[in-house]
């Protein structure tokens, strides 16, 4: 690989790192084509880029943009290196998962995962960042915790106004009975004398 290759490989790397605030350091080494092939597939599917670079670049392009940032990163740029960048933090996660339980395999194994600027160092970590929230989880989650007390309120005003509904019902029988009251009077007065 000439130097301007390798330049033109870093550039690209860069502008992934920047576009993606979400990527996967994965070993691929015992691979074959067509498991690979596959691997590129399941990925293309969900919307996860999926780029294979030398280790040396790697760590040149994540240098060129912020050194300190990505220093828990450059232990994981061993063997051979394949990286995934997705919008989701945990679709690259389910993909390797998925795709180790289908080929019976212990690989791609996952060397290190930078999610939203936190690193999750080692393959001890895939089956957590399965289960991690995306953005749109927590946000419905959120907005579920909100609504909740609103609901509350709105079945309370709802059954007051059926409350309110019913009251009026019995006000007017109530006026009836007084109304009934005066007749079961006046009769009663006639009879008092007659029993003199």
């Amino acid at each position: 690989m000439t130097k301007d290759q390798k330049n033109e490989v870093i550039e690209l790397l860069k502008e992934k790192f920047s576009q993606y605030n979400n990527f996967y350091v994965t070993n691929t080494e015992s691979l074959s084509v067509e498991q690979i092939g596959t691997l590129r597939r399941a990925c293309f599917s969900k919307n996860v880029e999926m780029k294979v670079a030398k280790n040396t670049l790697i760590k040149k392009a994540l240098e060129a943009i912020d050194a300190e940032k990505y220093t828990g990163v450059y232990e994981s740029l061993n063997n051979v290196t394949a990286l995934m960048f997705s919008e989701n933090p945990k679709e690259p996660a389910v993909i390797i998962s998925s795709f180790r339980k289908e080929g019976k395999k212990e690989k791609p194994e996952l060397k290190a995962a930078f999610i939203n600027g936190e690193i999750y160092s080692g393959d001890n970590n895939l089956d957590a960042l399965t289960k991690i929230k995306t953005r749109e989880e927590l946000i419905g989650e959120v907005i579920g915790l909100l609504q909740a007390p609103i609901q509350r309120v709105v079945a309370a005003l709802q059954n007051q106004g059926n409350k309110a509904d019913a009251a009026p019902a019995e006000e007017p029988a109530a006026p009836a009975a007084e109304a009934e009251a005066p007749a079961a009077e006046a009769p009663q007065a006639p009879e008092a004398p007659a029993a003199e």
